[in-house]
């Protein structure tokens, strides 16, 4: 099942505090970038962020599930209504995830 484009910009929206957040339609689902870090998944209607040791002490609620069949374990975050938290855990996922490979120039 595919999410709903209006709940992926809402999440978008509610994260916007963490920096420039973009979603990349990806296999029916989304990827969602934190100034060009990707640093979640928006699958069947839920926000998975990647999981850090950085971030689990910060999570009101610790669940882990794969955001699909064959994935890594994500955290699950339920509550994507608190702007605030959202941003917050965004910020430091972010810190701690590897910056982004630079993309390679296309030969012509």
């Amino acid at each position: 099942m595919a999410s709903n484009p209006d709940l992926v910009q809402y999440i978008a929206d509610q994260c916007a505090g963490a920096g420039e957040i973009m979603t990349k339609k990806m296999f029916g689902d989304y990827g969602i970038y934190c100034d060009g870090k990707i640093f979640g998944l928006i699958c069947d209607d839920c926000l998975y962020l990647k999981p850090t040791e950085a971030v689990r002490p910060l999570l009101r609620m610790v669940e882990l599930r794969p955001p699909y069949d064959g994935a890594k374990d994500y955290f699950l975050i339920a509550d994507v209504d608190d702007s605030d938290y959202l941003s917050m855990l965004v910020r430091e996922t972010c810190k701690v995830l590897p910056e982004p490979k630079p993309k390679k120039k296309k030969k012509s």
